[in-house]
């Protein structure tokens, strides 16, 4: 193998290796389930839940954007 040829191969690998190892910390800067219990709570003590507001209408974690608590 040509050694230009090493170094493209060489470098596509690496470069590969890291995109590969890197996607867990591109949601670190996102809302995490700890952080969507908290708001579950503060919601529920400063304004109460309903049948009609609660913290499954909005298909809980997974449908939370990190927005607070709204009347």
């Amino acid at each position: 193998m040509a050694p230009i040829r090493r170094v493209a191969l060489t470098a596509a690998l690496a470069t590969t290796a890291v995109v590969l190892a890197t996607p867990a910390t591109a949601f670190a800067d996102g809302p995490s389930g700890a952080d969507f219990g908290q708001h579950v709570r503060t919601c529920a003590q400063t304004m109460g839940f309903t049948g009609q507001h609660n913290p499954g209408m909005h298909s809980g974690y997974a449908g939370w954007d990190g927005m607070t608590c709204v009347m």
